[in-house]
């Protein structure tokens, strides 16, 4: 072991951690620029041209002119993949749905058994 002391491990385990963050953080990006609805195709493949090629300046280029829509698309993405209803609270919008169906319900709009189909729907015991 003494051709490969301590510190040398040490450094190869930040050095691969960082390497695995990298590329983690381009694949992001790519994913955003497709996701990225503010940009037509050709710019869409100039970006991702530039993220691929030069991934230093193309990266901290795109997280400069599109970062601040960064957060914005994930959290609908987010959303999306659950309904539309926010991940966090899923007996907020639960609520608001229930007091719908029974305003429905109470002026006849809803018949019993819809009431109670859309109901357990809703909240499935």
């Amino acid at each position: 072991m003494d051709d490969y002391p301590m510190l040398d491990v040490f450094l190869s385990i930040v050095i691969f951690f960082c390497w695995v963050m990298w590329f983690a953080v381009v694949l992001h990006i790519v994913v955003d620029i497709f996701r990225n609805s503010d940009l037509n195709g050709g710019h869409k493949a100039l970006w991702l041209l530039l993220v691929l090629f030069l991934p230093l300046v193309g990266v901290v280029l795109y997280l400069v002119r599109h970062g601040s829509g960064l957060s914005r698309r994930n959290a609908a993405t987010r959303m999306s993949a659950f309904g539309g209803r926010p991940m966090g609270s899923p007996y907020a919008t639960s609520t608001a749905e229930l007091e719908r169906l029974a305003e429905l319900h109470r002026t006849g709009s809803l018949t019993e058994g819809e009431y109670a189909r859309a109901k357990h729907r809703l909240l499935p015991m």
